[in-house]
């Protein structure tokens, strides 16, 4: 008689099915995400002199570094608002046209490039000899090329292109999810398009936009090749990225490094908090808005 196989032996010791899959999952999320975490925070406690607090103090004591956080924000709160605005009324048209998969093909074709990809675009097509100022030169528009790269704009246009896509695929995804028959019904009842959307679509998908907003907002922060390569890193775009990188690879500092990116971390955990909290004030009931 053969000895019985382990998944036999565990699920005579009371551990089914379930309990077999989370106990790998939980392994990973630790091995990924937890260990990662808790060295970090370890090593922005252990800097080079002084007490453990030496790297934050540091930090919140150099206007040249501080003021990162301000730059990083000015360009991530901005391209996340337009991309959200942006992506609700396109996802809105896309959801009643036939060819939907090809025009989504299309939009999120940024999303395949890469950012770096892009930012060489962005140099090509809007830099002082770009097509762009090339073809207002030659119309006679402007006399001068407008600078449009290694500054703040450049970045800003890169986040657009690259974020779009993003909040446009998962803001679809909210609206393609909302059953018509709730529309139909308020239609029927003398609701205009307006209105519908108003008291009827905006808060059923505000639980919605606000994931997707965070979602959006964290990618928008954590910005480093676009700032690089079409900002100005010593200037208006120096992100809060630059200042961890240069830290950790150009100071060797590799515990101010840590120390950095734990603060940008903790940006972004409480715009994201402050944005779940606002939501509540919005629609809460049950998701019974939502198809099949």
């Amino acid at each position: 008689m053969s000895a019985p196989s382990l998944r036999t032996r565990l699920a005579a010791r009371g551990f089914d099915g379930t309990t077999m899959l989370i106990i790998p999952g939980l392994g990973f999320m630790i091995a990924l995400f937890v260990y990662p975490f808790l060295y970090g925070v370890v090593d922005s406690l252990t800097p080079k002199d002084g007490a453990w607090y030496a790297n934050y103090a540091k930090f919140f004591s150099d206007p040249f570094q501080y003021n990162t956080i301000g730059a990083t924000l000015w360009l991530a709160l901005p391209v996340t608002i337009i991309n959200l605005a942006f992506a609700v009324p396109v996802a809105f048209r896309v959801r009643l046209m036939r060819r939907q998969r090809l025009l989504t093909t299309i939009l999120v074709l940024p999303i395949t490039l890469g950012t770096v990809f892009v930012a060489e675009g962005l140099l090509t097509f809007l830099g002082p000899r770009g097509w762009f100022n090339q073809t207002l030169l030659i119309i006679g528009i402007i006399d001068n090329p407008i600078k449009l790269t290694n500054n703040y704009w450049g970045v800003f246009a890169s986040l657009l292109i690259t974020g779009f896509p993003f909040a446009f695929l998962l803001t679809l995804s909210y609206i393609t999810g909302i059953d018509p028959a709730i529309e139909q019904a308020a239609a029927t009842l003398g609701a205009g398009p307006r209105q519908r959307f108003l008291r009827v679509f905006l808060p059923l998908l505000v639980p919605g936009l606000a994931v997707t907003f965070c979602l959006a907002f964290v990618q928008a922060f954590a910005v480093f090749p676009s700032a690089v390569l079409l900002g100005a890193p010593a200037g208006p775009t120096r992100v809060i990225s630059i200042a961890a990188y240069q830290a950790a690879f150009e100071q060797y500092d590799h515990s101010l490094g840590s120390a950095i990116a734990l603060i940008m971390g903790g940006v972004e955990l409480a715009v994201v908090l402050a944005v779940l909290g606002a939501r509540s004030f919005f629609y809460r009931g049950p998701a019974g808005g939502t198809k099949g």
